[in-house]
């Protein structure tokens, strides 16, 4: 930079030698010379003003001035026993040079006070004398010079800052004196306390400040700045130089960001000393220049590798030469402190990158902290730095020893003059071999120990290159300078250890695979090898040469090396057999890799760093990657691996008897990893697993109408991959994963885990995540096993000691019962188990009453009565009912006909009356019309029964016929009941002919005989009578007592009777009925009314009134007992709309995730939603449509029952005539994926459920925001509008796994199996029936909710950079669902989760996480900055949003589930509608006919 300009040293050298020689009295003898410098300066000091009053000098004149200055000067050089004598000229130079301050003192020379500058410069020059080192002293007197040095330094800097005379020549002479003072002092070998050693940082920083000064108020020349230069680079043995340089550097460089970046750019924080080091006026210009210069003052800082050109100064060769045994130079002690120095300049220059890149200065994991949007360009930074780093990263290298030895044979060929020729600042090329040879070097100095060094610059470039923007291009020989240093530095030793520079490596490159960066992939088989050191090994050593080496937090280190992880496993089924090339031997490489032979070992690293990893947050990023790498192995196998495992083995090629080989597959979690890898590879080779799915594919694939939603990415597969693939799919096959992976989760969740909650969460939502896999040959025992462990794991946990039971501890028994109904639902034939069964259900038990009623095999049950309900808590208790619930009404039977969308039944009182016999086909019912004419009971304060007695049309035989609408805390349910006396199939058959005929009748008419009545036997007179005979009075007696008129009434009456009995019988003789005469007998008429409502509660038991013994006291104590029927009065207009409220709380839960789709660059709301405009969406990139298919099934919301993502139309029974087949049409026609269809609520919306969740994607556009503007309008419905109902055809539009074109037809509401359908029993996917529906009016919004549903957001960058400036706040109005107004707080920001999706172009998507800080923030699979494939990130992104979700309803503590609230609801209507009837009025009310 100065080659054209002079130097300065010699100038210096000269001053140096020269300065004794500036006095007269050096010409007289030393003691003459003490005793006239003793004499004149204790006159002058008396002056100063330190022991009296100072007073105005006596030298007038030049002469004397001079004359006086030669004394003094003398006298700075006398011995350091004069130590009185030198501080007392020290004072007096230090009070004349005020003559340079606007305020000088009285007591300087008036000649000095006129010519300032003149004396100034000479004072400054005979300081010199003070700092030249005396020989032999004693370490006090060196203390004592120490001293008078610092009191000069302090002068002369304050001097300079303070200053207004200071003409150019005087700062040249300042700046030259003290470049003067730093060379005789540092230029030497270290000494340990010797001057130069307790003066070196003082005499470098006042320099280094000095010359900031100097560049503002007059800047330095060329030959200035490169004398500078060549000082400094002769001092570089000094430790002191470069933490100096580096103090000053990272001032500049904070004064540089601020006006190159602006104020939005993150300062640079430095010491508050330090920002004083940058003066106030300096402008940006000079700030830039002064910058740069400084940065190149110590030349390349790998020549501090170097000892031989570090020790060739003069200083160092004299040292060399007066050894007593002949030492070589760069043997001096003091150089072995240069792996220290060379280190301390790598940080300075790290710490530099840091500032432009906005990281922290201690930017060790520097992964998890957010770049600066505005950050310079790689290549930028690059070309500034990238002499220094390339060098230094390949210090100790392979590289790096070759060019030695080649650059030590060239310069043995070179004459010897040429030894000591140099460029100051540069490594020399021109040493001959025996210097360059390392055995010569002492053992502190051997190249390893410069390791620390060369880690912190590897470290630095891959910070550089991690900070690669989207779309940003950095210069290829950059990126193959980079790859080529990294690759020499992840070559592992024999020892396997890990040095830091491996490590360094590692923390700082958790970004390199996921930034497009081109070929980053050839050092795929390298980071690979340094995983496999660092993740599997439990007690980590870190190899460190030095002690002041950086110390790397082993959390750290490892969190690092799992980012890395997370951002390669899904490359080997991305790229498949595409090879993999070899930076240091080409193509010529017999060693060459193919991706796919990659992937056995990165499943080995995974599963063992899983295994031994104790960190909590890193093994939530281990189980989010372990669930990528099944699932993405299950989906590979199903969409890309059929075609050509079908070619396979129709060929004859791999494995023959694929078939055979399928039931025999059971791999056993209580073998090892390994072994059970071999059983698989024996058992399930790649054609026979494949052969047994074509087989049996049609079962599998159709088990359900609703399968999840998968994208298929088919791309043409070779012959020669499939071969590849052999090799590893028999051990990594779906399967195999499978197997290990649960296997591993569920004893480390026993075994480990059990007592961290978000640990135990992220396990079993991988355990969820596993059931939901559709594995070819899932293996029965395995799932068993799995559903064991949770049970154990439930039963371990609600086990513990009650001071352990805390919320935590409750939340994760809740989770573990929400995984086991995901085994259940997923698995349905482990119930035919009976010892799974019997471990549920005892599992169920504990969680709803507390206790086993078996807790051991051989103990005698205790049943339900007998026990006292204590369930851990009531939380435990609302998941365990859940989870009975989901056994006994859902495994098996889930999606039911209605569809995933609904659990409940579609039909209500409207529907039901709609085909009654007493409704006219043509009439509109209304809600409460319909209403009347049930029968309304609640059983158990918990479920309302509706009673409809009148049959519905049908042609069935009259029977008594019950209808039923159940509402209870699990959903709505109609049945329909008959009494019958024989089988449906019997209820047909006549057993007697059609005219059977008649007997002859007999007309004798028999005669009746005459009688005389007796009160009493004939010999009742002969009985003698008795006291008793005489109890009863006669006739006489009671005419005597009550009077002959009473009697005579009596008979009267009895006269009365006697006759009209006569007239009765001889009427019915008479009579055309009467046996006389012959008439045919017919059958009674068919009764069509009957009081089914009261046999079918008789029947069940609810009308058997519980009785209470008062004189049990068990049961004479507590509340009187519950009645089984409660009677609802429904004659309440306000009935009705409570019964829609109730309708309207889902039985299960329900959340909504909100896609946007995010422009390079857009930061505001408006553009951002404009993106989803129709004339926008052709620009969009093609896998965010796909990605929006896999999301979940397109549904029509005006045909659609479940959630929409709007409360106000929502789990409503839909459809008008008018717009019945319209809708219908629309449905049919699944949108194509080149157009993006409109998925913002309004017509259409994205929705998923499971038998526990429901969840609704929707893509806001301006519609939303002005939708929510309107609620309060479109709410306002009259509830007399006519309900108009419609029944058609519908094509399964909602079934993306069924075929195309697949139509069901209705059937009527009938009690009759449906036969039709009966051969495809196990194929409901393509049917569908569609149930009557209706348009519901006078929508009411669903209440109890005590917070509002997580607000998820999912956002497509095309910049990743976009994420930091996301318009969350803005958007928030776009995604209101109507239930913000029912929730205690409104949504937040800052409460949001948001999950950001950016497409690279690998074809890959990386993964960023954004959202609330707490203990349970963040959920799996998705885990931040994974890279995902696109086969999996619908499905990733699902589970990730549910799972977020559910913790955040497990951490609400006012949280409700479902089918609480239902509860609590029904709990409601009972108190309001209620009707207390006593027993009697109870069973009158049930002959009452409904109106």
């Amino acid at each position: 930079m100065y080659s054209e300009w002079a130097s300065l040293s010699a100038q210096i050298t000269a001053n140096s030698c020269g300065a004794q020689c500036f006095s007269v009295l050096n010409k007289f003898p030393a003691s003459a010379g003490r005793e006239v410098v003793v004499s004149v300066v204790k006159q002058l000091s008396s002056n100063l003003g330190i022991t009296q009053n100072a007073e105005p000098s006596h030298l007038v004149k030049d002469e004397e001035v001079k004359w006086c200055m030669d004394v003094i000067c003398f006298g700075l050089s006398l011995p350091l026993q004069e130590n009185e004598t030198i501080k007392e000229c020290v004072n007096v130079y230090c009070e004349w040079l005020t003559a340079l301050l606007p305020n000088p003192k009285i007591n300087v020379p008036k000649p000095i006070c006129e010519d300032a500058n003149l004396y100034a410069r000479q004072i400054i020059n005979h300081f010199h004398n003070l700092f030249v080192p005396r020989q032999g002293e004693s370490a006090d007197t060196i203390k004592r010079q120490a001293l008078l040095c610092h009191r000069v330094l302090r002068k002369l800097q304050l001097i300079a800052q303070d200053s207004t005379k200071m003409d150019r020549q005087t700062w040249d002479t300042l700046l030259l004196f003290l470049l003067a003072i730093n060379e005789i002092l540092l230029a030497p070998p270290t000494v340990k306390d010797d001057v130069g050693d307790q003066l070196c940082e003082r005499v470098l920083s006042v320099l280094f400040e000095v010359w900031l000064l100097a560049c503002v108020r007059s800047f330095p020349s060329p030959s200035m700045w490169k004398t500078l230069q060549e000082s400094c680079t002769m001092w570089r043995h000094r430790v002191a130089l470069v933490d100096q340089w580096n103090r000053v550097n990272l001032a500049l460089t904070a004064r540089l960001l601020e006006f190159s970046y602006g104020p939005a750019f993150p300062p640079l924080k430095n010491a508050d000393e330090d920002g004083q080091l940058i003066p106030a006026g300096m402008s940006n210009d000079c700030v830039a220049q002064t910058w740069y210069r400084f940065l190149r003052m110590i030349g390349n800082p790998t020549a501090l590798c170097s000892p031989h050109v570090i020790s060739k100064s003069p200083q160092f060769v004299q040292w060399a030469l007066t050894h007593d045994k002949g030492a070589e130079t760069h043997q001096h002690p003091c150089l072995q402190m240069l792996p220290k120095i060379f280190l301390n300049a790598m940080k300075g220059i790290s710490s530099q990158v840091d500032a432009f890149l906005a990281l922290p200065l201690p930017s060790l994991g520097a992964a998890s902290v957010e770049l600066a949007a505005a950050r310079p360009k790689c290549n930028s930074i690059l070309h500034v730095f990238h002499e220094w780093l390339f060098e230094a990263a390949h210090i100790g290298g392979d590289t790096w020893r070759q060019n030695r030895k080649k650059q030590a044979c060239e310069a043995s060929k070179r004459p010897s003059s040429m030894i000591m020729e140099h460029r100051k600042g540069s490594i020399s090329l021109s040493q001959p071999n025996s210097l360059n040879d390392p055995a010569s070097l002492p053992p502190a100095l051997t190249i390893d120990k410069y390791e620390s060094g060369r880690a912190e610059a590897i470290g630095t470039l891959c910070k550089i290159f991690c900070a690669k923007k989207t779309g940003e291009e950095i210069l290829p020989v950059y990126l193959a300078r980079f790859y080529m240093a990294l690759q020499q530095c992840l070559k592992i030793t024999e020892a396997k250890e890990c040095d830091e520079t491996l490590a360094s490596i590692l923390l700082h490159s958790s970004d390199l695979f996921r930034l497009d960066l081109d070929g980053i992939n050839v050092l795929l088989p390298g980071f690979i090898a340094a995983l496999e050191i660092v993740l599997p090994d439990k007690d980590l050593k870190l190899k460190s040469q030095q002690s002041s080496a950086v110390v790397f937090n082993r959390t750290e280190l490892r969190r690092s090396a799992i980012n890395i992880l997370l951002s390669i496993m899904v490359l080997p089924l991305h790229y498949q057999a595409l090879p993999i090339r070899d930076l240091a031997n080409g193509e010529t490489s017999e060693k060459m890799f193919t991706f796919i032979q990659l992937k056995s070992r990165l499943m080995n690293i995974l599963m063992n760093a899983l295994q031994v990893e104790t960190d909590a947050q890193n093994t939530h990023m281990l189980l989010g990657g372990l669930l990528l790498c099944v699932q993405d192995a299950v989906t590979f196998e199903e969409t890309e691996l059929g075609g050509a495992s079908e070619h396979l083995t129709n060929s004859g090629g791999v494995g023959g008897g694929g078939i055979q080989n399928h039931d025999t597959n059971l791999l056993s979690s209580a073998c090892s990893e390994r072994s059970a890898s071999l059983i698989s590879a024996g058992t399930a080779s790649l054609g026979g697993q494949t052969t047994a799915t074509v087989g049996a594919g049609s079962s599998s694939l159709n088990a359900s109408a609703h399968d999840y939603p998968s994208l298929t990415i088919s791309d043409d597969m070779s012959l020669e991959f499939a071969q590849d693939l052999e090799g590893v799919a028999s051990y990594d096959n779906a399967h195999a994963l499978f197997v290990r992976a649960t296997y591993l989760v569920c004893h480390r969740l026993i075994s480990s885990w059990k007592t961290d909650l978000n640990v135990s969460l992220a396990a079993l939502e991988l355990l969820s995540g596993l059931a939901r896999l559709h594995i070819r040959e899932t293996d029965a025992l395995e799932c068993k096993r799995a559903v064991k462990w949770i049970c154990d794991y439930i039963c371990y946990q609600c086990s513990r000691p009650p001071p352990a039971h805390s919320k935590d501890l409750h939340s994760t028994i809740v989770a573990a019962f929400q995984c086991t109904a995901s085994w259940l639902m997923q698995h349905p034939y482990l119930l035919h188990d009976k010892d799974c069964l019997q471990t549920v259900l005892e599992v169920v038990e504990l969680g709803i009453s507390g206790t086993k009623s078996q807790s051991k095999s051989g103990d005698i049950p205790k049943f339900k009565d007998e026990k006292e309900l204590k369930p851990a808590s009531m939380r435990v208790r609302d998941a365990a009912e859940n989870l009975l619930t989901i056994i006994l009404e859902q495994v098996g039977y889930f999606p039911s006909e209605c569809g995933p969308e609904s659990i409940s039944s579609l039909l209500d009182e409207v529907a039901l009356m709609k085909h009654c016999n007493s409704m006219s086909p043509a009439a509109a019912t209304s809600t409460e019309q319909a209403i009347a004419k049930f029968k309304y009971f609640v059983t158990e304060n918990s479920t309302i029964l509706a009673l409809l007695e009148e049959p519905l049309g049908n042609d069935q035989d009259p029977q008594p016929t019950v209808t039923l609408l159940i509402r209870g805390p699990f959903g709505r349910h109609a049945w329909t009941m008959q009494l019958r006396h024989l089988p449906r199939s019997k209820s047909g058959i006549k057993y007697h002919a059609i005219n059977p005929g008649r007997p002859i009748p007999m007309n004798d008419i028999s005669q009746r005989p005459e009688c005389e009545q007796k009160n009493f036997p004939d010999g009742v007179d002969k009985v003698q009578p008795c006291v008793a005979d005489f109890s009863i009075p006669t006739i006489e007696q009671m005419r005597e007592r009550y009077g002959t008129s009473t009697i005579r009434e009596l008979e009267a009456m009895l006269e009365n009777q006697s006759i009209h009995e006569k007239l009765a019988w001889a009427e019915a003789d008479n009579s055309a009925d009467s046996l006389s005469h012959s008439q045919e007998c017919v059958p009674p008429a068919v009764c069509h009314e009957f009081h089914a409502a009261r046999l079918f509660l008789s029947h069940f038991g609810f009308l058997s009134f519980e009785t209470r013994n008062p004189h049990n006291p068990s049961e004479s104590l507590g509340t009187p007992p519950q009645r089984p029927l409660i009677v609802l009065d429904t004659k309440s207009s306000a009935f009705a709309s409570d019964l829609d409220r109730l309708d309207k709380l889902s039985a299960r839960t329900h959340d909504t995730v909100y896609v946007f789709y995010v422009k390079s660059g857009q930061t505001n709301a408006q553009q951002i939603i404009g993106n989803m405009s129709e004339d926008q969406s052709h620009t969009h990139n093609s896998h965010f449509g796909h990605m929006l298919q896999t999301l979940g099934w397109p549904v029509q919301v005006a045909e659609h029952s479940g959630w929409t993502g709007f409360a106000h139309n929502s789990w409503s029974l839909k459809g008008s005539a008018y717009d019945g087949g319209e809708q219908a049409q629309q449905s049919s026609n699944l949108p194509n994926s080149s157009e993006l269809p409109n998925y913002n609520g309004s017509q259409r919306v994205l929705y998923w459920a499971d038998v526990s969740s429901e969840i609704a994607f929707v893509v806001p556009t301006a519609w939303n925001l002005r939708y929510y503007s309107d609620t309060s309008d479109g709410e306002s419905i009259s509830s007399t509008d006519q309900i108009v109902w419609s029944r058609h055809d519908t094509s399964n539009a909602n079934d993306l796994s069924g075929p195309a074109g697949a139509k069901s037809k209705s059937r009527n509401l009938s009690l009759e199996l449906d036969t039709t359908g009966g051969s495809n029993n196990n194929n409901r996917g393509p049917k569908e029936p569609v149930p009557p529906t209706r348009r519901k009016g006078n929508v009411i919004k669903p209440a109890l909710l005590a917070q509002a549903p997580a607000k998820i957001f999912l956002v497509w960058l095309e910049s990743y950079e976009d994420h930091l400036n996301f318009p969350l706040e803005d958007l928030l109005a776009y995604t209101r669902t109507g239930e913000e107004l029912q929730s205690l707080q409104l949504p937040r920001a800052s409460d949001c989760h948001v999950i950001f999706v950016h497409s690279l172009l690998s074809g890959l998507l990386r993964v960023k996480l954004q959202g609330p800080s707490g203990r349970m923030s963040f959920a799996t699979p998705l885990v931040d900055g994974m890279v995902l494939s696109r086969r999996v990130v619908g499905n990733l992104v699902r589970q990730t949003a549910l799972n977020i979700s559910r913790r955040r309803r497990l951490d609400n503590d006012n949280y409700q589930p479902p089918h609480v609230r239902r509860r609590l609801k029904v709990q409601d209507i009972v108190q309001k509608y209620k009707m207390d009837l006593s027993e009697a009025e109870l069973l009158a009310h049930l002959f009452q006919r409904a109106i």
